[in-house]
């Protein structure tokens, strides 16, 4: 009785975001989203039901939210991921300077722009067979690897990438020749199996509103 009534639920959901009606479903996402993004988190046996209907902008919907769906049949015929960025606004994420190749390339970058976010879409972790890929980790593959065009760049800048690795010492794991930035100098990735700096950020601030508020729990 249960998955009958939950199954009913999901397709009566899915029928209003599927609606000529956009509006109406803006509204329900506006109540109901983060109660539907928490489901990515606690309610894995549901993730087909739940990606559908999630919500988010991105660098070429700035102002309206799209769908996956609606990010899958925007994709480059060649492109296998769906991209991604976390931020703490639209303004914050349309402005990092991980976003310049894929500009450049008019590859289409989801603004994961609530706190839950990123954290629900680790946990989806692929949507119709498609990767979910953060921008802001290293590894970033934009599919135009040259690797002759890099043996140059690492025998011209190596020396560089030494003496600046030298300098920070431990601060940074390593400094290495990029293909992600076309207009900024460098950039600072985080680890591919660490958290990125907007999860750090988030804790960070958790950790600051415990300890201001540890009163309140003794």
């Amino acid at each position: 009785m249960r998955k009958r009534l939950v199954g009913k639920a999901f397709d009566m959901i899915l029928g209003i975001s599927m609606s000529d009606n956009r509006e109406g479903y803006e509204k329900f996402w506006e109540n109901f989203g983060k109660h539907l993004k928490l489901g990515c988190i606690d309610d894995s046996e549901n993730h087909k039901r739940i990606a559908p209907l999630l919500r988010f902008f991105s660098s070429q919907s700035e102002e309206e939210l799209i769908s996956l769906d609606e990010y899958v049949e925007n994709m480059k015929p060649d492109q296998k991921d769906i991209y991604y960025i976390a931020a703490d606004s639209v303004n914050s994420a349309k402005n990092t300077p991980f976003l310049e190749r894929l500009a450049e390339k008019d590859l289409e970058v989801l603004f994961l722009v609530d706190p839950i976010d990123e954290v629900a879409i680790q946990n989806l972790k692929s949507y119709k067979e498609k990767n979910f890929v953060d921008i802001s980790k290293e590894d970033l593959d934009l599919g135009d690897n040259n690797e002759e065009r890099k043996k140059e760049m690492k025998q011209e800048f190596g020396q560089t990438c030494d003496w600046i690795k030298k300098h920070l010492g431990d601060k940074v794991a390593s400094v290495q020749i990029s293909n992600r930035l076309s207009s900024s100098p460098c950039v600072l990735v985080s680890g591919k199996f660490g958290w990125s700096a907007n999860m750090e950020r988030w804790v960070f601030l958790s950790i600051i509103y415990l300890m201001t508020n540890f009163e309140d729990f003794t």
